[in-house]
């Protein structure tokens, strides 16, 4: 059964809006709660709808049940969540005096917006915020390129910062922004061109008792050869400027040659230490790069290295066979496995994200041999929340591959913190105890983080997982269950 409703004029954010399809969607067969965008649009015309004229500021609310008694349900929740976020952002308003951004940069002085709206929006909303004198943090994607770099270039003339477009993470003076950790200050600062990534270092740091002054998200293509590294280039000089920063440390996937090097001529004149931990063929995975870190500041404890020994030994001699299936919610992490992967197997690894062209994979098909699957890729998503909000579709593959005979081993990641699932461990935990074969599960997470990191490393181990501190670590780990020499 379908029903759909517009609610002409009702704006919610991209985020908001998310968490509200999640907990509608449980237990249906369909449930978008966005935006009259075109995308949205089209994508409720493809689940079976018909929709009256819209614009881009009407709310969609179109859910597909198998009864009565479950649409009706789906619509309460819809109605429960939504309210509930109108409370406590009236809470919040009260509480603190939050006035709208525009009128924060003009009469009090704030230093960061926050965009999250349909991307062919943002633009506007980035040029207000600068103009205030306002950084910003775009979480939003689907932004131009052109549009990237024009911001870019009025923040760099206005001696501001663009985080962003499609920036899921930033830590600035303690506070998270997106999908954040709770994690220790300090005086290492770190600059990211990926959200997943930025999230692994900080609580790997964390996790050895370092702590962080801020960390800089960029978006995906800063670093990449168009966009040249425009805001890695501002973040580097605040960076230098800040006097709570001691090191500096850069993370990011795969950047364009050229745009690395140029990096690293700066860096090469800069009074502080610069660490690169560039993901590719010559960089180093983010846990060489946190160790890297730790070896600078002198710190010897690497507690990824110690639970080696109760998570699963890495030295196995005997093979599961099959082959090795990677079901990611963070793509930063996903090209890290992949690469460690493809040094070791020496053979193709498959995946909708490939290292190489013609190892492309229809994510919603079968595989027959290495398959590596970033569930939080944009193909991924339309229609349907971040892995990171929703786990149903994650879990759905999870439950095929444990079943596939061609499969030998499973390997996951599972990232906690703030705007992620508030219970990873007790979603997943009942899939995987039906799993004979080794699933191993990178946490990302910390003991503060909402989620508690040591409770859902506990649930998930009970349920059969091994489960490492480090991405890295669970990648060597699987593959050794595979028999692949190192």
């Amino acid at each position: 059964m379908r029903r759909i409703e517009i609610r002409p004029g009702f704006y919610r954010d991209s985020v908001s809006l998310m968490q509200v399809s999640q907990r509608a969607g449980v237990g249906i067969d369909g449930a978008l709660v966005a935006m009259a965008t075109p995308l949205n649009v089209e994508l409720a015309i493809q689940m079976g709808f018909v929709l009256p004229p819209t614009s881009p500021n009407d709310l969609i609310i179109a859910i597909d049940a198998p009864n009565e008694e479950s649409l009706s349900h789906a619509f309460d929740v819809v109605e429960e969540v939504l309210e509930e976020q109108l409370r406590k952002s009236r809470e919040q308003s009260s509480e603190s005096g939050i006035t709208p951004a525009r009128t924060l940069g003009r009469t009090q002085g704030a230093r960061i917006a926050l965009i999250s709206v349909p991307g062919e929006f943002a633009f506007i909303d980035a040029v207000d915020a600068l103009e205030n004198d306002m950084n910003v943090m775009i979480f939003s994607d689907n932004v131009t390129m052109q549009d990237e770099i024009l911001l870019k270039d009025i923040a760099l003339s206005r001696d501001l910062l663009v985080m962003g477009p499609d920036c899921g993470t930033a830590i600035i003076g303690g506070v998270g922004l997106g999908f954040a950790n709770v994690v220790s200050p300090g005086s290492v600062g770190i600059i990211a061109a990926s959200g997943t990534g930025a999230q692994h270092l900080t609580t790997l740091l964390d996790h050895a008792g370092v702590g962080i002054s801020h960390c800089i998200g960029l978006g995906g293509r800063d670093l990449s050869s168009a966009v040249a590294g425009r805001s890695a280039k501002q973040a580097l000089a605040l960076l230098e400027a800040d006097e709570h920063t001691d090191l500096i440390v850069f993370v990011s996937k795969p950047a364009a040659p050229e745009v690395a090097q140029s990096l690293k001529d700066i860096a090469s004149g800069m009074k502080k230490k610069v660490i690169f931990g560039l993901l590719g063929s010559t960089g180093s995975d983010i846990t060489e790069t946190a160790e890297k870190v730790l070896d600078e500041i002198g710190v010897t404890d690497r507690p990824w290295v110690n639970e080696v020994a109760t998570a699963g030994s890495t030295g196995s001699t005997g093979s599961t066979g099959g082959s090795l299936r990677a079901l990611f919610a963070g793509g930063t992490l996903c090209d890290e496995a992949m690469l460690i992967a493809s040094k070791r197997t020496r053979v193709p690894i498959f995946s909708n994200i490939p290292l190489e062209k013609e190892w492309l994979l229809d994510p919603f098909g079968p595989a027959t041999s290495h398959a590596f699957i970033d569930f939080g890729d944009d193909a991924m998503t339309v229609g349907r929340a971040h892995p990171m909000i929703d786990s149903k579709l994650r879990i759905e593959r999870l439950a095929k591959e444990i079943n596939d005979p061609s499969c030998g081993v499973i390997l996951m990641d599972v990232v906690l913190g703030h705007g992620a699932i508030s219970t990873p461990g007790e979603e997943l935990s009942a899939t995987i105890s039906e799993s004979s074969k080794p699933i191993f599960i990178s946490l990302i997470g910390t003991t503060l983080d909402p989620q508690n990191f040591e409770r859902q490393k506990a649930i998930l181990a009970q349920a059969g997982a091994k489960v490492f501190l480090s991405n890295a670590y669970a990648t060597h780990a699987a593959l050794d269950a595979l028999g692949v020499p190192r």
